[in-house]
């Protein structure tokens, strides 16, 4: 019996892992969970999984939740975020909230020796080097929950990590694959958010129609699995049945196949090194399928991968800057305040007015996520 920590539980990964979590009761129990101003969710999942420990995104909530359910402990805002994180009874934390938030909470996880599963890009993409780091020290597994990475990581299982030539990570294109930046000017919120492959988020897949959700995954293999750079590819693939590749240097490629569906690796994560049936699984059928296509990615029509390629060589603190500018912006579109195209232009000025500091300590990273959005918000004013 793995004994469970979630943030983020009301979210589009967070509430698939409540789906795995209820659908195998003899090897999970959710012991602690984090969820924002979804109280009905909230609700239900204290009533079906009936945890020790619930945090909520604002005090009045707890209060009002403390109520109903006498025998669990309450708490609320960055502090739940700690509290449910490092919870005495979990062994496995899974880190499912959106953007860097889920930073703080992660690291005091790693510290009380826990094992991580991670579904949160931002944290790696903003702090990798101290997550990593922590990691090693504490000999904590940090587990990828990504499709992509999950991907990776069961390509590379019983294989010598020194003899890769390179990692392809595949990316459906998003919303917007057909269509050329000319015509990408005048798209609305509604047409970003109709996703052809994957059911996620508002913000992810607005992050997938720019790429930058590509862009931070770059970022993300870098950091998870020690791999330069100049070493990990992007390959267009519409279909999302393979969902990413390992090239050996005896040219050998293996790769990881299965339909669109995120409980696959959010299971794979929560019971690594095992396989459980995933109840209600669609199985694959290649020869139903019949044919998948592969396109090489173009940089200038995908602006915001190039920009997350370019932070990610140079490191720092500018990661922090894209990603509080990425999220920023796309808060703004999804406010229809800004266009579609607005996003990458305001990542890039963000970038280019960025002073760089390398090997940034937690509070400096946190300094510069808050200035960077409130001078994006400032932008619109």
């Amino acid at each position: 019996m793995k004994k469970i920590s979630l943030l983020g539980a009301t979210g589009s990964i967070g509430w698939q892992t409540y789906d795995i979590l209820r659908s195998h009761p003899e090897k999970f129990k959710l012991v602690a969970f984090s969820a924002g101003a979804n109280i009905e969710k909230t609700r239900q999942i204290i009533e079906h999984l009936q945890p020790e420990l619930v945090s909520v995104k604002a005090e009045q909530d707890a209060i009002t939740l403390k109520k109903d359910y006498p025998h669990i402990e309450f708490t609320y805002g960055e502090k739940g975020l700690v509290d449910v994180a490092t919870h005495p009874d979990s062994t496995v934390l899974v880190n499912a909230v959106l953007g860097s938030v889920g930073l703080e909470s992660t690291l005091a996880a790693i510290r009380m020796g826990k094992t991580i599963a991670i579904a949160n890009k931002e944290t790696l993409v903003t702090a990798g080097h101290l997550v990593m780091s922590e990691a090693r020290k504490y000999n904590v597994p940090i587990l990828p929950v990504d499709s992509e990475h999950s991907a990776v990581f069961q390509s590379m299982n019983g294989e010598n990590p020194k003899q890769i030539e390179r990692i392809i990570l595949t990316a459906s294109g998003g919303s917007f694959r057909d269509q050329s930046r000319e015509e990408l000017k005048n798209v609305t919120v509604k047409d970003a958010l109709n996703h052809p492959n994957w059911s996620m988020g508002a913000k992810i897949t607005i992050d997938s129609a720019t790429m930058m959700n590509k862009g931070l995954e770059v970022i993300e293999a870098h950091v998870l699995f020690n791999m330069p750079f100049e070493k990990i590819d992007v390959l267009l693939h519409r279909e999302s049945i393979i969902h990413s590749l390992v090239e050996y240097d005896d040219t050998s490629v293996i790769a990881q196949l299965g339909t669109p569906d995120m409980r696959v690796p959010i299971q794979y994560a929560l019971s690594y090194p095992d396989r459980l049936p995933l109840v209600g699984g669609k199985r694959l059928n290649l020869a139903q399928i019949g044919q998948l296509h592969f396109k090489e990615v173009d940089f200038d029509r995908y602006r915001a991968l190039k920009l997350a390629y370019d932070a990610g060589q140079a490191g720092g603190t500018v990661l922090t800057a894209m990603n509080a500018a990425n999220e920023a912006a796309v808060a703004l579109f999804l406010q229809e305040k800004i266009t579609f195209l607005q996003i990458e232009e305001i990542i890039e000025q963000i970038m280019n007015d960025h002073n760089n500091i390398l090997l940034p300590d937690l509070e400096t990273i946190l300094h510069v996520d808050s200035k960077t959005r409130k001078t994006v918000e400032g932008m619109v004013k």
